[in-house]
């Protein structure tokens, strides 16, 4: 059985076609510029992983939330897991880009980093 992916790893975006056993072992890879595009087929198929961002509430800051990321992917089946951990955390300004707000989440060997710095509110 064949079946169809565009890579996400590079800006190529890659159409790759991947021929498949009936117990869904790939057999072989087609369509790759790069070896980057067979890992990720062969990923993709075995054990899916993603990259998630999302934000989190920052008490009496400038901007009510702070845009996070993980440090790397997750299981695809955890993303929903992940957000509702993610969610629970809230901070209180200043908050700085590039801290670690939660540390191994769901000891899945990543954490989770702020992209964005949020000054406090100015009292007058």
């Amino acid at each position: 059985m064949k079946q169809n992916f565009t890579c996400i790893i590079c800006p190529n975006g890659c159409d790759i076609t991947a021929e498949l056993s009936d117990t869904g072992e790939v057999l072989s890879v087609s369509g790759n510029l790069c070896p980057n595009g067979e890992k990720y087929v062969r990923e993709e198929v075995t054990a899916p992983k993603r990259n998630i961002a999302t934000s989190v509430l920052v008490e009496n800051g400038e901007l009510p939330l702070a845009s996070c990321r993980l440090t790397g992917p997750i299981p695809k089946e955890r993303i929903f897991d992940a957000v509702r951990e993610i969610h629970q955390v809230h901070l209180t300004a200043p908050v700085k880009a590039g801290s670690v707000i939660i540390k191994d989440l769901l000891s899945l060997h990543v954490n989770v980093i702020l992209t964005r710095s949020v000054k406090a509110k100015e009292t007058k």
